[in-house]
């Protein structure tokens, strides 16, 4: 996957690590000796590397606030290429804690400080060239999908009992008009009977 600038892989790797659940931090890089340009950056997560105690001649100079750092591997790896564009050429996904960024942590994002056009788009052909996946996201996704199959599941059912009572009654109301043929026929027939036997005894 190619960028156009070396702000541009920033600003999709910032978007990226919004979605996941981390925050951004920009890294080390590489200069050319020439002119002093950048020709390589890595770009990681915020919790990357170990804090360092600073001790003093007698002990800690000030008592020692809770690290934020753990040690995450996360990261990307872009260069320079030779046509000028920017690539990534190594990709570390898996972050060694949870995946959670404070809101307030999340307005201090890279992201809120560019524009792209069509931006979102960019994020999500990345993320599916490098099989990329947000967690948050696709919980989400996979229960929206459970639901709705299971909901289409529910209209077929119903749609299916609808056909099946519709059939039923059918079935019952063409055998009870079948019933009621066959009684009227009887009474029919015992008429009949009635008033042959009266002639009969008339006849006598």
């Amino acid at each position: 996957m190619e960028f156009e600038s070396e702000d541009a892989a920033k600003i999709f790797y910032d978007e990226y690590a919004r979605r996941v659940g981390f925050v951004m931090r920009v890294m080390s890089c590489r200069r050319s000796e020439r002119d002093g340009r950048i020709l390589a950056r890595r770009l990681g997560c915020n919790k990357e590397g170990h804090c360092v105690s600073i001790r003093g001649k007698f002990g800690p100079v000030r008592k020692p606030r809770p690290s934020t750092r753990e040690g995450c591997k996360a990261m990307i790896h872009i260069k320079l290429d030779k046509s000028r564009k920017w690539v990534i050429t190594r990709f570390v996904k898996d972050h060694n804690h949870p995946l959670v960024v404070a809101p307030r942590e999340a307005r201090q994002t890279m992201f809120h400080h560019f524009k792209a056009e069509g931006l979102s788009q960019l994020i999500f052909a990345i993320l599916q060239q490098f099989n990329i996946s947000s967690h948050k996201q696709d919980e989400k996704d996979k229960k929206i999908q459970e639901l709705t199959a299971e909901l289409r599941n529910k209209k077929r059912l119903c749609a299916a009992y609808q056909e099946h009572l519709t059939a039923f009654m059918k079935i019952v109301e063409e055998h009870t008009s079948q019933i009621s043929k066959k009684v009227q026929n009887v009474v029919n027939n015992l008429k009949n009977y009635e008033t042959i036997d009266l002639e009969l005894l008339q006849h006598r």
